[in-house]
C-alpha cells in the first residue's frame, strides 16, 4: 500500500498551523513530516530514485521527547 498519502495530511495540519499562528504546532509538523517522509523511503523495495527524495532512514534526527511547551512525550 502506498503510504505517502500522509504526507499530504501532514502538509495541510501544517498549513493550519501556519495560518492560525499555531508556530510550535508548525515545526513540530515539519519535523514529523521529514521522519514521515524519510521513514516511508527507507522502507524495503523502494527504488534508489524514492531512496533520494525521501532519505535512506540513516540520517532521522532524534526527537528529544519533548513537546511545544516543554511537557514530555
Amino acid at each position: 500500500m502506498n503510504n505517502k498519502w500522509i504526507l499530504d495530511v501532514l502538509a495541510d495540519l501544517k498549513a493550519f498551523a501556519d495560518e492560525n499562528d499555531l508556530g510550535e504546532l508548525s515545526k513540530q509538523l515539519e519535523l514529523t513530516s521529514s521522519i514521515a517522509a524519510a521513514e516511508i523511503g527507507a522502507r524495503p523495495g523502494k527504488s534508489e530514485a524514492s531512496r533520494m527524495v525521501y532519505g535512506d532512514g540513516r540520517d532521522i534526527a532524534r526527537h528529544s521527547g519533548k513537546l511545544a511547551g516543554g511537557r514530555s512525550a
